[in-house]
């Protein structure tokens, strides 16, 4: 007996021609649409688990195959969301716990004093997540320039995977995706990381999901801006671990000249302020 989880797949897969997904066609076969051999090599699955998957032998996918079937299938974001929907209602993991207690978004008063002592310089408080927590001014200079900032509780990943002004104001903007999606390991805990993980791949997609689960170690290299005030601006990352909070404190240093002398025009044309967020 199948499953609705089941049974959306085959059906999805049964709708996909090949070629609309740059294979080959295989030529005249009994069922329509993309084979069973295709679909799980794109989803890096055996064939057997997505025959058991399909059949409803099995009901509970970890969240990683479930995005990895969404990428393989090209699903849209309605499409995701059903996807995850019929996964909780299947008896899988991927929506089915409730939501974990949001990591604490407080830091304290020495970190934000600290943070005082190293204005005007660029620095903020974060944790793996992404969450930017506090700022300096000049990383609201330089950093927020490119939009990451505007929302009420910014977050860099979300940023980088979701607002389209990042690829541009990233130079590297790979790499910077790379150390964004490796990050969310190591996030203040494993329950409130695989559960933003769920919440961002579907608006991710394939460029997040793909990324989280190779487990490459990135290179952190310089970092390369291309800010809106029309100059390239590079910095070295220094990063302080604030392990009793799961916070970072996050210092950018000018990598040359041309980026002290930007920065310091920049931060001539910013009131001086601290700001911790809410």
């Amino acid at each position: 007996m199948g499953t609705p989880l089941g049974d959306f797949v085959r059906a999805k897969r049964d709708s996909i021609q090949p070629e609309s997904l740059g294979l080959p066609d295989h030529g005249r076969r009994r069922s329509p649409g993309l084979r069973r051999s295709d679909l799980a090599a794109r989803a890096g699955i055996s064939v057997e688990y997505l025959t058991r998957l399909e059949q409803g032998r099995d009901r509970n996918p970890s969240p990683a195959v479930v995005h990895a079937l969404a990428d393989a299938l090209s699903l849209d974001l309605a499409e995701r969301e059903h996807l995850r929907y019929l996964t909780k209602i299947t008896g899988g993991e991927c929506s089915a716990r409730s939501r974990p207690a949001p990591p604490a978004r407080t830091v304290r008063p020495a970190v934000l004093e600290t943070l005082r002592l190293l204005e005007p310089g660029i620095a903020a408080v974060a944790n793996r997540l992404g969450d930017v927590l506090a700022h300096t001014t000049g990383y609201r200079a330089v950093l927020g320039a490119g939009g990451l900032l505007d929302a009420d509780e910014p977050n860099l990943t979300r940023y980088v995977f979701t607002d389209p002004r990042a690829r541009t104001f990233f130079a590297d903007w790979d790499g910077v995706a790379d150390e964004q999606a490796f990050d969310l390991w190591f996030g203040p805990s494993v329950e409130s990381a695989e559960w933003f993980g769920a919440e961002l791949a579907p608006l991710a997609g394939a460029e997040f999901t793909r990324r989280l689960n190779r487990h490459l170690v990135p290179a952190r290299g310089v970092l390369r801006l291309h800010h809106p005030s029309g100059q390239e601006l590079r910095f070295t990352r220094e990063t302080l671990e604030l392990s009793a909070e799961a916070q970072q404190l996050l210092v950018y240093l000018p990598a040359d000249e041309a980026t002290a002398t930007g920065v310091d025009r920049l931060l001539r044309e910013s009131p001086r302020r601290l700001r911790a967020l809410p």
